[in-house]
């Protein structure tokens, strides 16, 4: 792998559910330490792409490439074992757990003789909450009593001790306060930072302008546009998210 190869190239993705084709010759890439904005109303097939990469729905016909070299993804531990992360809008979290066991949940760390390791998973915990969110200490509540903020520090938190370096976001700051959704930025920047690519799923215009490098625009299940977000205006954007065409039928620059 090269500086310039993508950490994830979707080549030709085709899926359909019956007669309807969800997601119709999609072909788009994704870099270290860049986000690239998913947009679409419900039903464009921007999840059911995400969810092909995730592992939770093979791909009818194409090519997945991962750091170069392509992919069979049958199953979501193939993703995550090719170092692909899904946080979805639910979080999946246990609420009655803490943020430790959370962490650990479905990969918990043994000792030599075959029991949980309680004192590792929490020395392990501490170490990489501290380094997404220093403020966040209060690890041994169930989560359920944390911020919606918090709660996507635990799942950010989950996707980077396991070595992820492609990070699926399905809408991060939905249903969350100013302040929550200012901390959630700053993870993301920090992800960016760290040379992590991110594909985020959104609604949210704010979003894509802040945070995001390039977007990508689904409708009917093609992308029909995608470019550099800050070459682009928001009424563009829009335009291409409602009617599928670029102002002036024109098509946004790759």
């Amino acid at each position: 792998m090269t500086a310039a190869t993508p950490l994830v190239d979707l080549r030709g993705i085709h899926k359909a559910f019956g007669g309807v084709r969800a997601v119709d010759d999609v072909s788009l890439q994704l870099r270290a330490g860049e986000v690239v904005a998913l947009l679409g109303h419900n039903g464009a097939g921007k999840s059911t792409l995400m969810k092909m990469l995730a592992g939770a729905y093979p791909i009818d016909t194409g090519e997945i490439l991962v750091n170069g070299t392509p992919a069979r993804i049958g199953s979501p531990s193939e993703s995550q074992a090719l170092g692909i992360e899904t946080i979805y809008q639910t979080l999946a979290l246990a609420d009655n757990l803490d943020s430790v066991a959370n962490l650990f949940l479905g990969r918990e760390l043994v000792t030599r003789w075959g029991t949980m390791d309680d004192d590792a998973m929490e020395v392990a915990a501490r170490e990489v909450f501290r380094k997404l969110n220093p403020n966040f200490t209060n690890i041994r509540v169930p989560v359920r009593l944390l911020s919606g903020g918090q709660r996507q520090v635990v799942a950010i938190s989950r996707a980077l001790y396991f070595n992820a370096r492609v990070l699926i976001m399905d809408e991060p700051c939905a249903a969350l306060g100013p302040h929550e959704r200012s901390m959630v930025a700053d993870l993301v920047r920090r992800l960016k930072a760290d040379g992590v690519g991110i594909f985020l799923i959104t609604h949210d215009m704010s979003e894509v302008f802040d945070l995001s490098d390039r977007y990508a625009v689904m409708k009917n299940g093609r992308l029909v546009g995608e470019g550099r977000s800050a070459d682009t205006h928001e009424d563009e954007l829009l335009a291409l998210v409602i009617t599928g065409k670029r102002p002036g039928n024109g098509r946004a620059p790759v």
